[in-house]
């Protein structure tokens, strides 16, 4: 009962919060509406954090993400940017709520004390040899597009290359090229259960983490950068129990310096920037503007589509990555619905339900909502029992994904279930026994 009730007063204030950012946002107090969601965001993400004793639990990043990215929305700091359907704002907090009840339906709250894996030679030969292999079909993917598409798009000057560099034909390839991205979360935890100090290893091991890193920096992709180093990172962070704040904050600083990198390599000015998403301060600083953009407008594309959407497509936005995997969107385009509703043709990303509400309206982003909950916590409690070290490399990829839950369609995406099914594939090799 004790415990039931500490949950209900929790999300007491979410909903307390979320009503009073609605009554301002409708006063168009907009700078107050968003900074009540944001504070109410950091305020759980802490208490969480406290309660589970792990920087990223899957709730406290999510709710960082999901209420922060929506107070952040909420500024307006765009002429782009209007006051939001009532059914926009219904579908954010039923979508937070499903979650919730996912998370919580039938389980008792616990720490994340997954145990560290131990060292391994056996687990830890069978790790090298799966890195080793995404090295070589990665790297030779790659080589194989750039000699197909004829350029690479780092050294191109168009601002949005890497959008064209892939050809349909070798959508396979692409994604195992993009594949690498899976290395350095492999690298930590070869590390952390291999016996053996081997420099020729080592080696081998440096190599592959350089070609992971450079991959994506060639495609000019901002969101598989992250993505490896944030799936690294929380790998670290979960297998490495007694890690310093200071390791944490420089864990902070890695991340934060690789944003700036791979922004920098983008053919793009805070001018362009401000002047494509028509912000209200247009002297706004380019590393300023292009978070905000990437958060703000996601919600915002969520809201046109509520305003425009004609009909509900009943399943096949979500179907999607199957359409594309099995190659049926070639033959049977009709399969996959064109028309997506956006505030701005420039501005093409979504939160990761916008294809749930596509498909079965509010109903769709609460079902979700109420699965990815639902996992999230299964994935918690299989880490505390699981002696497969490979389990962290679904846990750091399912993080990422609800840390960024305001960015994009993840599980609408055929490369996230294609490193999903990779991942699963390289769970099973290494935990394979004979008895």
């Amino acid at each position: 009962m004790r415990e039931r009730n500490k949950i209900i007063l929790e999300y007491g204030t979410y909903m307390l919060s979320f009503f009073v950012s609605y009554i301002a946002s409708l006063a168009k107090w907009y700078y107050a509406s968003g900074i009540i969601l944001i504070v109410e965001a950091v305020y759980l993400y802490v208490h969480w954090v406290r309660e589970s004793g792990s920087f990223v639990e899957l709730r406290a990043l999510f709710t960082l993400a999901w209420v922060g990215g929506q107070g952040i929305s909420c500024l307006k700091l765009s002429t782009l940017q209007d006051t939001w359907s009532y059914i926009t704002w219904l579908s954010f907090f039923v979508i937070y709520i499903a979650f919730g009840i996912g998370y919580e339906w039938g389980r008792k709250y616990s720490r994340v004390e997954g145990k560290e894996p131990e060292k391994n030679k056996k687990k830890a030969n069978r790790l090298f040899r799966c890195i080793m292999l995404l090295l070589v079909v990665s790297a030779g993917c790659f080589v194989i597009e750039i000699i197909r598409i004829g350029y690479i798009p780092v050294f191109s000057d168009e601002p949005y290359s890497y959008s064209y560099f892939r050809m349909s034909a070798l959508h396979y390839l692409h994604y195992c090229a993009i594949s690498c991205i899976l290395i350095p979360g492999l690298t930590v935890l070869w590390k952390k259960i291999d016996s053996e100090e081997s420099k020729w290893r080592n080696g081998a091991i440096i190599i592959a983490n350089i070609v992971a890193f450079a991959v994506p920096f060639l495609y000019v992709s901002r969101f598989q950068f992250l993505f490896e180093i944030g799936v690294a990172a929380v790998i670290y962070i979960l297998v490495n129990k007694n890690m310093r704040k200071s390791t944490l904050v420089l864990l902070g600083l890695v991340v934060c310096a690789a944003y700036v990198v791979i922004t920098l390599s983008q053919k793009r000015d805070a001018i362009y920037l401000n002047n494509v998403f028509k912000m209200k301060y247009t002297h706004m600083p380019v590393f300023l503007t292009q978070p905000y953009i990437y958060i703000a407008n996601n919600y915002d594309n969520f809201d046109c589509l509520v305003k425009n959407l004609p009909k509900f497509s009943y399943g096949l936005r979500m179907l999607f990555p199957f359409v594309s995997l099995t190659g049926l969107k070639f033959v049977m385009p009709n399969l996959v619905p064109a028309t997506v509703y956006l505030t701005s043709t420039e501005l093409t990303t979504f939160t990761m339900f916008y294809d749930a509400y596509y498909d079965f309206g509010v109903i769709g982003v609460f079902v979700i909502a109420l699965l990815i909950g639902v996992v999230a916590k299964v994935i918690i409690d299989i880490i505390k029992k699981s002696d497969n070290p490979v389990v962290y490399l679904f846990y750091g990829q399912i993080a990422v994904y609800l840390a960024l839950a305001f960015f994009t369609t993840w599980f609408s995406s055929p490369a996230t279930w294609f490193w999903l099914i990779i991942t699963g594939m390289i769970y099973c090799y290494v935990g394979y026994d004979k008895k």
